[in-house]
């Protein structure tokens, strides 16, 4: 089964979320959305703002740290950018 590599926004609180998932769907109105998810409760709502899948759970773990070590909201608005102009 593919595994997503996500990006999640809340405009309540103006900030991004950068997670992975075998069902991205799910894992945000579960887990981000339901409050479950300490990290994002604040936010709520959240919402889908970039995803990308992969054969392996290995393979999203390592998108996810690759955006993660970058530290960068400009970085993360132009994977944004460039998947929604490609599609």
């Amino acid at each position: 089964m593919p595994f997503a590599a996500y990006i999640i926004y809340s405009s309540k609180t103006d900030r991004y979320y950068i997670g992975h998932a075998e069902n991205a769907s799910v894992r945000l109105e579960r887990d981000h959305n339901g409050g479950r998810n300490k990290s994002t409760k604040a936010g709520i709502p959240w919402e889908h703002r970039w995803i990308k899948w992969f054969e392996t759970r290995a393979e999203a773990m390592a998108m996810e740290r690759g955006i993660k070590a970058r530290r960068s909201r400009t970085y993360i608005e132009d994977l944004i950018r460039s998947q929604a102009s490609s599609t």
